[in-house]
């Protein structure tokens, strides 16, 4: 593979790497402006004004049950009609998003739909958040800033580093989103804090997260596993089920077996299980329908290692 391909794929990684070290409760703005059912047109038009905002949720108790964007407000302004009721413009099937999933549920979610903003929810179903694209570039570019900060004192002190023998087990829950991501941030500042590549770190982090999620959102639960030596880091899957029918189909990029609530949070793309293999030195796969699967994920620290072993 020549450097030119090389580069994005570690752009790529560089980005993506970056989104699963962030989770949306961090990125959204927590200054929410909303509106109850029973204010009018105009009054969304006075708050949209005044605080340079393209788009209002409607509440109910706390609960998102519609939102006014600047499309609905352009038509009604047209019409005449600012003294209606938000009820009679708003969108009233609203797409949210709980504040403890990853962020990349929020990137898939705007890939899907066409909402320019989405209201984040709580554990209560309770609006806390609003969350924008633009929020999101602002989050990479402060984490990139800081991983940068945190890389400067790191060469101006590097510290010494530690053994990389490490035989680790993770215990993944079903739809777990709180605590989904933990392992393979636990697993990336191990590496780290042993001067391990960054680019190896990348791939490493890349392979375990997607592992990760994938017990989360499309399992009953399962193992994450992590064996690591001074010639590579082997991550091991292993899930209660439903398994796979067609693994060659599985491995297809589009495919999913997501449900239809995580595809209504923005996830599913069936990218999980091909970004793994595509980091990853040696992967292996084995399923069956109703029994679960398991994958095996090796990537090689050192170029020589994986040259003798293939």
């Amino acid at each position: 593979m020549s450097t030119g391909q090389k580069e994005p794929l570690q752009s790529s990684l560089r980005v993506q790497e970056l989104i699963y070290g962030l989770r949306i409760s961090a990125v959204m703005t927590s200054k929410v402006f909303a509106v109850s059912r029973n204010c009018t047109m105009r009054d969304v038009r006075t708050i949209m004004k005044n605080n340079s905002i393209s788009g209002v949720p409607v509440v109910d108790s706390k609960r998102v049950v519609g939102i006014v964007t600047m499309n609905d407000l352009m038509n009604a302004l047209e019409k005449g009609a600012m003294d209606d009721c938000v009820t009679k413009w708003m969108v009233g099937e609203v797409q949210t998003l709980a504040e403890d999933m990853p962020l990349s549920f929020a990137i898939s979610a705007f890939g899907k739909f066409s909402f320019r903003q989405f209201p984040v929810v709580n554990k209560k179903n309770e609006l806390v958040g609003i969350l924008t694209f633009r929020n999101i570039n602002h989050a990479l570019i402060r984490e990139l800033s800081r991983q940068l900060r945190e890389m400067e004192q790191q060469h101006e002190h590097p510290p010494e580093p530690e053994s990389l023998n490490l035989v680790k087990v993770y215990q993944l829950h079903r739809y777990d989103f709180e605590n989904g991501g933990k392992a393979s941030s636990e697993i990336k500042r191990f590496l780290k804090e042993r001067n391990i590549p960054p680019k190896t770190v990348r791939r490493v982090a890349v392979a375990s997260y997607e592992l990760e999620i994938n017990l989360v959102a499309h399992s009953i639960g399962g193992m994450l596993g992590f064996d690591i030596n001074e010639e590579r880091v082997k991550i091991s899957s292993h899930d209660r089920g439903p398994g796979i029918a067609d693994i060659d189909e599985a491995m297809t990029e589009g495919f999913s077996t997501a449900n239809e609530w995580i595809r209504s949070q923005g996830f599913g793309a069936g990218m999980g299980l091909p970004n793994v293999k595509r980091v990853s030195d040696e992967f292996a796969i084995e399923s069956a329908v109703g029994m679960g699967t398991m994958v095996q994920a090796v990537i090689y620290l050192n170029p020589e290692t994986k040259n003798e072993n293939q």
